[in-house]
């Protein structure tokens, strides 16, 4: 049974620096990062002026403050963010100007190792969050850097258990090679965040060959793919959702499936289905969906969805702790 409970304990003992950009325009920023530094979830980094935040909250005394304008190795920043984007033409000045702007210089904050992690998006777009992320940090082995949420919560049809829903905030419309590297990298996930085995269904609105389209023949090929390059995980498609969730189902329309209706990490045909799907699954459903949680990236940045509350930002914050132990592993 996933349990929310242990991954904050895993943070606790972690103890990774995040640094959070958004702090001096976002309230519940500044009642999570309060939250978090006082249970000791994180370590904290905060991105302003000193001055103004503290004059606006005196609990943020305690906490470490850094200015883009007044950083000690700002310089160092500055010739990062040059040399990351002059093959696109940009210059010198340029980058000082841009290293200014807070998402671009708590990015590279993580990318110069000032700090593990970052969280943003509680007052800006995911274009806003994740740009910075894909031109200074980058993708992993040139493999596509893409999205997932984390679903969890008090409901029926869950039974405790969490879900992974992919991709839904960053690629629009994947083909069949970079489903399957969403799925790859959603597998990584699951496994990060204790889901518990992963079970991959490749979603459709048709379920083995009940309907015929190249956006069938797209998801069908994806499942193909990954299946035949991650034997050891148990997956199927194309599936229709019911399918791919309910045991019932899944025994009439894929009595042979190898996931039998119980899949935990569902990968959606494009952004339209898989954003949708998430926020119906949060309003209507009731449920907990914690991301866009950026997979794939060299260190972890995670976006927000504008529509999150304190909780919200405090979970993905322990998500965040979470990937920064797994880039450390993967360096050693």
């Amino acid at each position: 049974m996933f349990k929310i409970k242990d991954l904050i304990k895993e943070s606790k003992r972690l103890q990774k620096t995040i640094v959070f950009p958004e702090v001096s325009f976002s309230d519940r920023t500044l009642e999570a990062v309060k939250y978090l530094q006082k249970k000791k979830i994180c370590k904290v980094l905060l991105v302003g002026d000193a001055s103004a935040l503290i004059l606006r909250d005196k609990d943020l005394e305690k906490f470490e403050i850094v200015s883009p304008i007044t950083f000690p190795d700002r310089k160092k920043l500055v010739k990062t963010l040059y040399e990351k984007r002059k093959d696109k033409g940009m210059t010198l000045e340029e980058a000082e100007e841009l290293e200014k702007d807070p998402y671009y210089f708590a990015t590279l904050l993580v990318e110069c190792g000032y700090a593990d992690g970052m969280v943003a998006g509680a007052e800006a777009s995911t274009a806003t969050t994740v740009r910075p992320a894909l031109q200074i940090i980058k993708s992993k082995n040139k493999k596509p850097v893409s999205s997932c949420f984390l679903v969890y919560g008090n409901n029926k049809f869950l039974n405790g258990k969490a879900l992974i829903l992919s991709d839904c905030g960053v690629i629009e419309k994947p083909d069949s090679d970079t489903l399957c590297a969403i799925a790859e990298a959603s597998v990584k996930s699951a496994k990060q965040f204790k889901i518990g085995m992963p079970k991959v269904a490749f979603l459709s609105y048709s379920t083995k060959g009940s309907a015929k389209s190249d956006d069938v023949t797209k998801v069908r090929e994806a499942y193909e793919k990954f299946h035949k390059k991650n034997k050891d995980v148990l997956c199927d498609g194309e599936l229709q959702f019911d399918a791919a969730m309910v045991p019932s189902v899944s025994e009439h329309k894929a009595p042979e499936s190898e996931i039998k209706g119980d899949a935990n990490i569902l990968i959606f045909p494009d952004i339209n289905a898989g954003n949708i799907c998430y926020k119906t699954t949060q309003y209507i459903g009731g449920l907990n969906a914690i991301g866009p949680i950026l997979q794939n990236l060299k260190k972890p940045v995670n976006d927000l969805s504008r529509g999150c509350n304190v909780n919200d930002i405090v979970i993905l914050s322990v998500i965040t702790s979470l990937q920064c132990e797994d880039e450390k592993k993967k360096g050693e």
